[in-house]
């Protein structure tokens, strides 16, 4: 189920964490997750950032919101970089693929596409990878996603730190494409 939308269905839910919708439904009248319903119907409606809380405190694992192609965003200033991420991954992967190469164009795209994972250059000229990783951890709409640091600088020490920072994994440049996908599933939990 691809989680293009910001808000489910009791179903979606259900389907979502493997339990009968009639289950969904006990949880969002006792108040155990949060919603609302429509209008003049007993419909009801559940925010993907209410649905990613409950499953984080209750333990169900997150591997059923996701799926569908992967979206993949590389964030660098070097272009040759982006670009040779992007037309590599788009011949060895089925992952859509969005590049930036600067901190604003980033945020409008994760905004705006959601991806499932983003590479980052820690280094960027005039910005720091690690600010741009806790604006992801902070929004709403970007809670699923995954964000690899790259970096050519940083001690493993340093990258372990970082973890704490909102990192989920980390790329010692320079690499090999199959270490940026293995990166990639490792952090999503999906195969290319």
């Amino acid at each position: 189920m691809a989680l293009d939308r910001d808000v489910l269905t009791t179903g979606e839910v259900a389907k979502i964490c493997n339990v009968a919708p009639r289950t969904v439904s006990k949880w969002f009248d006792s108040g155990q997750i949060k919603g609302y319903r429509i209008p003049g119907s007993k419909d009801r409606r559940i925010p993907v950032s209410e649905l990613v809380r409950f499953m984080k405190e209750h333990g169900i694992p997150l591997d059923g919101v996701i799926s569908g192609s992967l979206r993949v965003l590389v964030v660098d200033d070097d272009k040759e970089v982006v670009d040779v991420l992007k037309r590599v991954l788009a011949e060895q992967t089925d992952y859509e693929i969005a590049t930036a190469t600067g901190s604003f164009e980033a945020g409008l795209l994760c905004e705006r596409l959601r991806p499932h994972v983003v590479l980052i250059n820690l280094h960027m000229d005039g910005s720091n990878g690690a600010d741009i990783a806790g604006l992801i951890r902070d929004s709403d709409s970007t809670q699923l996603t995954r964000v690899i640091g790259m970096s050519g600088k940083l001690t493993d020490g340093q990258m372990h730190a970082l973890r704490g920072s909102g990192f989920d994994g980390f790329l010692k440049k320079p690499f090999q494409v199959r270490q940026v996908i293995s990166a990639i599933e490792e952090v999503s939990n999906i195969a290319a």
